[in-house]
């Protein structure tokens, strides 16, 4: 089956820096492609970052752009989300999303479209 576990979440100060990791099994990951979610109490499950299969072209949230990169190791069937200059308004639960039937990141964005979801990492900043 499945299975998407996320990692790198922690507490920062505003400014800092952190890298999620999300690890795949259960499926080939190199066939489709992956995204990156986050979540507050409340709120509604927001697209952060989302990456086509072959690692190249990617889609970033607007409050986002400029700040986050968002990778992927196929071999390592390894999602990452490298988070710079963090902000008070970053602190959320981050998911990391995967999909079974797309190539393009674009499917990667649609919270009620991708197929599968990790248990999600803490990331607070102050």
């Amino acid at each position: 089956h499945v299975q998407l576990v996320e990692s790198g979440g922690g507490s920062v100060q505003e400014g800092g820096s952190l890298t999620l990791s999300c690890v795949a099994s259960g499926y080939n990951f190199s066939d489709y492609c992956m995204g990156w979610f986050r979540q507050i109490p409340g709120k509604e499950r927001e697209s952060v970052a989302a990456l086509a299969n072959d690692g190249v072209s990617s889609i970033y949230g607007d409050s986002v752009k400029g700040r986050f990169t968002v990778s992927r190791n196929n071999a390592k069937n390894t999602l990452y989300l490298q988070m710079n200059g963090l902000k008070p308004e970053d602190a959320a639960m981050y998911y990391c999303a995967a999909d079974r039937t797309a190539h393009s990141a674009y499917f990667c964005t649609r919270a009620r479209v991708v197929h599968h979801w990790g248990q999600g990492t803490q990331v607070t900043v102050s």
